[in-house]
């Protein structure tokens, strides 16, 4: 075998092994997670399944339930807090910073769908004007979203103002 062929097997070899340890990572963050939220819902004696998953470069965790409307809040803003709550509990254990995303009740899949449309009828705003169109403020999950739908229809976006009133931005071709 040739020294070219022996260092793409071993670069293959590697590369799904730092998969498998990404993994490994992410489904204990979705543990130490699950643990911290069902504490939660133990004190605020509130009932709800817990739900994991990992998605994409993240885990994904969701809590279902009865109603868990005080765990939303109103447009999200218990949900974000209670996120980086959990976030925090992972970094205390792991020493590492955590991306996961939480949801409850379905808000935040509900939500996307909501942006994916905000975001195609912004893109046929722009294109039809000619004109940059400046959304609404939204969270750090809700722009994200935006800027996904802008560039698959192959147009550019940017955020513009400061937290919390920041904003995406949609240019035309």
């Amino acid at each position: 075998m040739s020294d070219g062929m022996q260092n793409a097997e071993s670069a293959e070899k590697s590369a799904a092994s730092g998969a498998d340890e990404r993994l490994k990572a992410l489904e204990a963050e979705s543990d130490i997670a699950a643990d911290y939220l069902e504490e939660l819902l133990d004190i605020a004696d509130l009932d709800g399944d817990i739900d994991m998953d990992i998605d994409g470069d993240r885990a994904a965790v969701s809590i279902v339930g009865a109603d868990l409307s005080n765990l939303v809040g109103e447009n999200g803003k218990v949900l974000e807090a209670l996120q980086e709550l959990t976030r925090l509990a992972v970094y205390r254990e792991t020493g590492e910073r955590s991306r996961l995303m939480l949801d409850v009740s379905n808000y935040r899949a509900n939500r996307k769908a909501e942006l994916e449309k905000v975001g195609k009828k912004a893109v046929e705003d722009a294109q039809a004007t000619g004109k940059p169109v400046r959304l609404d403020p939204m969270t750090p999950f809700e722009r994200k979203v935006v800027h996904d739908v802008v560039a698959a229809a192959g147009l550019t976006s940017e955020s513009e103002g400061e937290e919390p009133r920041r904003r995406v931005v949609v240019q035309p071709a």
